[in-house]
């Protein structure tokens, strides 16, 4: 696996494949890697000659300095995991590397995308996020990009954005992985205490039940369960939980017939803010 630290060594690295019209995969992450990033580089290697995975904290997307400071980092190990699975090339960029002019001014408008859930509850996050997801794409000229759907409005955002800037990149929305006890595996997983972790698995099960309340009594008495489960332990904090038609994000107070549904949502345990989703028949 090459190591990369700066746009110039990953053009480099790039430079044998581009030349001879090979397919380029691409996963930007955070870093702090698990299984559930693990996943996309596999789908990566099966579907291009080379696989690039970044790793890059994007202060960009964190309105919260204090989530941005305790944020995990593991470079070292996170490069072992991708070597050992059979990545090619990792990028690993300082933020001056990524922003040589400081933070970018670079506005977009996304429509109601970036207005409701995690974009009312992280006022700029998704400008951020399509700020450095554009950087990216620049530099690394991805064949294909593999996103991860536990974050299923950061894809939905990043589709909108390569259709914006008639991207000639295919965006792959890979499942979600989960750990045995369903919860979805997260980077943010790793800072729970013990008691905070058993809450966490809570989680997937509750979202169930609403799924199920939601189909059978309607939406507004799924909203009013998970805000009673929640509201039952001390350290648990709901931020929100909506039922969005699942093509456009459009909060829904009904289940229309015939139309794909998806329940989000979001809820801090302790300290920590922990994001989900899952499919509901209508």
């Amino acid at each position: 696996m090459t190591i990369c630290g700066t746009i110039i060594e990953v053009n480099g690295a790039l430079e044998q494949y581009r030349k001879r019209g090979e397919q380029v995969g691409f996963v930007p992450t955070m870093g702090a890697l698990h299984e559930g990033h693990i996943s996309l580089i596999k789908a990566s290697l099966k579907d291009n000659k080379v696989t690039v995975c970044s790793i890059f904290v994007n202060p960009t997307q964190f309105n919260d300095k204090n989530d941005l400071a305790r944020y995990p980092r593991m470079p070292e190990k996170d490069a072992r995991l991708l070597e050992d699975n059979g990545c090619d090339v990792l990028f690993l960029p300082a933020v001056e590397e990524m922003y040589p002019n400081g933070p970018l001014k670079e506005s977009f408008d996304f429509g109601h995308l970036d207005k409701i859930l995690e974009g009312a509850h992280r006022p700029g996050h998704f400008n951020g996020v399509a700020q450095v997801v554009k950087r990216f794409f620049e530099i690394v000229t991805p064949d294909k990009a593999f996103f991860g759907s536990k974050d299923y409005q950061q894809v939905m955002i990043v589709k909108a954005l390569i259709r914006q800037l008639r991207l000639p990149i295919e965006l792959v929305a890979c499942p979600i992985l989960r750990e045995p006890d369903g919860l979805a595996m997260s980077s943010r997983n790793a800072l729970l205490t013990k008691e905070e972790r058993k809450l966490a698995g809570l989680i997937p099960g509750m979202m169930q039940q609403a799924a199920q309340l939601a189909t059978e009594l309607g939406i507004a008495a799924a909203k009013a369960y998970v805000a009673e489960q929640v509201s039952q332990h001390e350290l648990m904090k709901l931020d929100y939980y909506e039922i969005c038609d699942a093509d456009t994000l459009e909060i829904l107070n009904d289940l229309p017939k015939g139309k794909k549904a998806v329940a989000l949502i979001a809820l801090f345990t302790g300290r920590i803010r922990l994001i989900d989703n899952l499919a509901v028949n209508s």
